[in-house]
């Protein structure tokens, strides 16, 4: 391998700018790569905004479903109060 002294000046007029095209390039995609990264990280962000906003919805269904379940008995013993109400109306009426 020769030192880099002894390139003869041709190939260094040759090399040099697409040596300095292709440091542009890199640099450019390692911008785009960092942008990249950051738009991913924002989105990640948002994945676990909307994760704990889902989370914090369905909590709050599960007490309703919860309240619900605990009014259930009482409706029933209501209607089954109706009926009997009802029955006992007719009773009185054909009598």
């Amino acid at each position: 391998m020769m030192p880099a002294e002894k390139i003869p000046g041709w190939i260094e007029r040759l090399l040099m700018p697409k040596l300095s095209e292709i440091s542009g390039d890199i640099k450019a995609i390692n911008a785009r790569i960092d942008s990249t990264n950051q738009k991913i990280d924002s989105t990640n962000e948002r994945i676990d905004s909307l994760r704990n906003e889902t989370k914090s919805g369905f909590t709050a269904l599960n007490y309703r479903i919860d309240s619900m379940e605990k009014h259930l008995p009482v409706i029933e013993k209501i209607t089954a109060l109706e009926l009997k109400i009802a029955d006992l109306e007719k009773r009185l009426a054909a009598a």
